[in-house]
């Protein structure tokens, strides 16, 4: 059965490849983009499979615009993929002021207005899917992502509240989180003006390894997107996603250290509980 998406970010990366494959199967796809012809061979080859457009996530007039045209256009749409975004790198002192706004209004405010903006079409169409690229870093935190951490651990506390609120519509979500992947992640990197303060730290041992090509990056970005692809399809996919043994690794360890530690503390938490 024919099935109709909606992705954001769709020029590059994960989002240009999961366009590929679901057109490739028969699927419709509406693709945004932030800018000039990044999907023209698509275009030339599906037709009206595809409608292409222009979408910056830090423009919420734009973001609501383009989700009516869209439904309107389309007439249903069953998932809307969250996917555009892009990683700042820099110690937290090394950033500028615009760079940590820029960082938070796309990946964070951008897809939270997406989500908003989406939920009444799906809740008067009686249902839909709503999947968010997230990372593990949305679970554990690197030195010098300060702020790309701060945005994707601040996406998955806002779906995991709004997954709760929008059950009963038949509107379910999917955090995706990927480790390190073979995209064009490094080439979009912004990275901050260095300080020589911090080149002696973990900081700039990390911006050493991005440079020389020693930073552990396993997962394959096709096989990320085929299993992307299967968790939409199930009937009912868990609430997050993990890809790469990178990040498998990185936040099982990440939460098992969490809960050691909470246990320790278990006598103090209980105590702080009120009455005799």
């Amino acid at each position: 059965m024919t099935r109709t998406y909606l992705i954001t970010g769709a020029s590059s990366g994960f989002g240009r490849l999961m366009a590929e494959q679901l057109l490739k199967r028969g699927d419709r796809v509406v693709a945004t983009v932030r800018g000039g012809n990044a999907l023209a061979d698509l275009a030339e080859n599906h037709g009206d499979a595809l409608r292409v457009k222009t979408l910056d996530l830090t423009d919420t007039a734009r973001i609501r615009t383009v989700l009516t045209e869209a439904f309107e256009t389309m007439g249903h749409i069953d998932v809307i993929v969250s996917n555009a975004g892009y990683g700042l790198f820099g110690a937290a002192e090394e950033l500028e002021d615009a760079e940590i706004d820029r960082q938070i209004a796309t990946n964070l405010t951008g897809s939270i207005q997406l989500i908003r903006a989406a939920l009444p079409f799906l809740r008067s169409q009686g249902g839909g899917r709503i999947v968010q690229l997230s990372s593990e870093g949305g679970q554990i935190a690197y030195p010098a992502f300060s702020l790309y951490h701060a945005t994707k651990w601040g996406i998955e506390g806002f779906v995991e509240s709004v997954a709760q609120e929008v059950a009963q519509f038949g509107i379910d979500f999917l955090l995706v989180e990927p480790g390190p992947t073979l995209t064009e992640f490094k080439a979009g990197l912004s990275r901050a003006k260095p300080l020589a303060q911090y080149d002696r730290t973990a900081v700039g041992d990390l911006r050493r390894n991005l440079e020389n090509g020693t930073f552990g990056i396993l997962a394959d970005a096709v096989k990320s997107v085929e299993a992307m692809l299967v968790a939409i399809d199930a009937k009912s996919p868990p609430l997050r996603l993990t890809l790469g043994s990178n990040a498998y690794n990185s936040i099982s360890k990440a939460l098992a250290r969490r809960l050691q530690a909470l246990e320790v503390q278990k006598d103090i938490a209980l105590g702080a509980d009120g009455g005799s």
